[in-house]
């Protein structure tokens, strides 16, 4: 079993091909998985793990538990805002990704770290509050509901800075978090984030009431990531 996770930065990608890279190396994991199965424990070949991150053009998803009246915009409008549209296969309801947003794709073979869903969820939240930490923002979580929250504990100031939504098929991974950094807020008026109607939402650049060198957030969310699943992190060659 390794640890070691290829780190890759997309950049600003569009969702679209980002996601269908996210497939291919899920697939090509899953496969692999499969196919080992039939093998003798000598003749495994090792599956590999994966750290995407990167920043979307404007773009909502939408995932499989979702309900589409969620967006409140229609085609016309979302041309206009320069926004895209895509029903995904992840779990969780509507979201929003942009730019000045963290996006992080974590694709891991979890028989190589833990076999437990729930901790993983958990871990991804961990290494967000962490590094909000290091900006001086306490941070938690809002029991039934996933991602990292502000004011967690008052009904009526609770927000939300970071978003999670994943797949797994044979403790494999793929989709995973949005951390909104320098993230322009107007784009989530236009749907109901996630399903939750009475909770804001809000980003580190508000909080903290400048913009952010995000590449600076970048890293330090890395290394909580990589400390918290006890990962070897390198950059893909």
């Amino acid at each position: 079993m390794t640890k070691q996770t290829q780190f890759i930065h997309l950049g600003l990608k569009d969702y679209q091909e980002a996601w269908d890279y996210q497939e291919q190396l899920f697939k090509e994991t899953v496969d692999l998985k499969i196919a080992n199965r039939k093998l003798t424990q000598e003749e495994n070949v090792e599956t590999k793990n994966y750290l995407i991150f990167c920043e979307h053009p404007h773009v909502f998803t939408l995932g499989k538990s979702g309900d589409e009246n969620h967006l409140l915009a229609n085609e016309a409008f979302l041309k206009e805002k320069e926004a895209t549209f895509y029903k995904i296969n992840r779990g969780g309801d509507i979201t929003y990704h942009g730019p000045g947003q963290i996006v992080g794709y974590p694709i891991l073979d979890l028989d190589h770290f833990f076999t437990d869903i729930h901790k993983y969820l958990r871990y991804l939240e961990e290494a967000v509050i962490l590094t909000l930490k290091e900006y001086g923002i306490e941070s938690g979580r809002i029991n039934g509901l996933t991602g990292v929250w502000l004011d967690w504990e008052d009904d009526k100031k609770a927000r939300k800075i970071c978003a999670l939504g994943v797949k797994s098929s044979r403790w494999v991974t793929m989709h995973g978090f949005a951390f909104n950094v320098n993230t322009n807020l107007d784009y989530f008026n236009y749907i109901v984030p996630c399903g939750i109607q009475d909770k804001a939402v809000t980003s580190l650049q508000k909080e903290l009431g400048r913009k952010l060198d995000i590449q600076e957030v970048e890293e330090k969310l890395k290394i909580q990531l990589a400390t918290l699943f006890e990962m070897d992190l390198v950059d893909a060659p």
